[in-house]
């Protein structure tokens, strides 16, 4: 059979409370407004990490998107994808780097790739059939990262670095016989100014 083109939609979860069980108001609201964006989207199916902070995302998006199935994948979970060594990173930030990855167990380290590269496998590259695919993955801001620089084909440190808002949308095609074409990142239009930017930084807010 033929491959054709797979269009993945990624968001991350909405805002969650600071023990990260449950979504704050601004998390539900979020959660709403992005499957309201995407109730136009022929999706085939909802994936999502096993954490409450998305599999919450990924029940109220559902609810906008009448008989979208919506699965638990483990690898759409949050984790560290890859951790990179010293030589592998730019003189200038290595250390800083490395300091932070220092946060990340030894054996969240050794599972995390091993993951990273399930959803590769899982949720990236042209598919077979004779009907496009589009599919939505809610998950977190690593895996996000991980994907877009696969898609770019950058240097597996490079998804540090790359940051992703609540309920933002990211959207990568998959085209037989052509590059992943990167669509979108962090796509904010569906969310009003108040729920907007949630997870980023004051400086980081545009």
């Amino acid at each position: 059979m033929s491959p054709t083109t797979r269009h993945l939609y990624l968001a991350r979860h909405g805002h969650a409370s600071a023990d990260e069980t449950r979504l704050t108001a601004a998390g539900r609201r979020q959660a709403v407004l992005l499957g309201k964006r995407l109730s136009k989207v022929p999706l085939s199916a909802i994936h999502h990490g096993p954490l409450a902070r998305a599999a919450e995302t990924a029940q109220l998006v559902g609810q906008q998107l009448a008989g979208v199935p919506v699965r638990t994948s483990p690898a759409a979970g949050d984790y560290c994808p890859y951790a990179p060594e010293w030589d592998e990173l730019p003189e200038e930030s290595a250390d800083e780097t490395l300091s932070w990855l220092e946060g990340f167990t030894a054996e969240e380290r050794a599972a995390g790739p091993v993951l990273a590269r399930e959803a590769v496998e899982l949720f990236t590259g042209a598919v077979d059939g004779t009907q496009p695919r589009h599919e939505l993955v809610i998950t977190h801001n690593f895996l996000i990262a991980w994907l877009v620089r696969e898609a770019l084909g950058a240097p597996a440190w490079r998804w540090i670095g790359l940051n992703h808002a609540n309920a933002g949308l990211t959207v990568i095609r998959y085209a037989p016989r052509r590059p992943a074409e990167l669509v979108v990142f962090n796509d904010l239009a569906h969310l009003p100014v108040e729920v907007r930017w949630t997870g980023f930084a004051a400086a980081l807010q545009v």
